[in-house]
């Protein structure tokens, strides 16, 4: 059950917590990923918005920091939407609907058209990994934070 506003200043900071480690936790797999070539993606997604965003080309670690907040801000919106229902469910559910936020919205942001087809159909999945690690992280983190 949603409760929205019920959530102290203890719960914002685990909040918090709970975003920059599964941010972190996620660069751990796909930055690696990026470097040896095994992601289809050209670069990683979150260096290809902020690149969009001050148009022009920016290091690594731009990117590193637009990802940490755009998964540090799901990660609190998630704790405060729910609270007192922090299942695997509502953890899987942000998840898909943030990989269909990429395909449908940042790949044609950033120029890889829709669904990222037009580099290569292989985005699909490849974005997939990282949202189910999302999914995974962030209700394990949290049931390990709000027991």
């Amino acid at each position: 059950m949603m409760q929205f506003g019920k959530v102290d200043l203890r719960d914002w900071f685990k909040a918090i917590g709970i975003g920059i480690v599964t941010a972190i936790l996620l660069s751990a797999v796909m930055v690696p990923a990026s470097k040896f070539g095994i992601s289809p993606l050209p670069k990683p997604l979150g260096l290809a918005f902020a690149e969009t965003v001050m148009g022009r080309s920016l290091p690594l670690p731009v990117g590193l920091i637009f990802h940490i907040a755009y998964v540090v801000f799901w990660s609190v919106l998630f704790v405060v939407l729910f609270r007192n229902d922090l299942r695997f469910r509502n953890a899987l559910l942000l998840g898909m609907g943030l990989w269909l936020l990429v395909l449908v919205a940042f790949f044609p942001i950033v120029g890889w058209g829709f669904l990222g087809l037009a580099v290569s159909s292989k985005l699909i999945v490849a974005t997939l990994i990282p949202h189910l690690l999302f999914s995974i992280f962030l209700w394990a983190l949290c049931r390990g934070m709000f027991k």
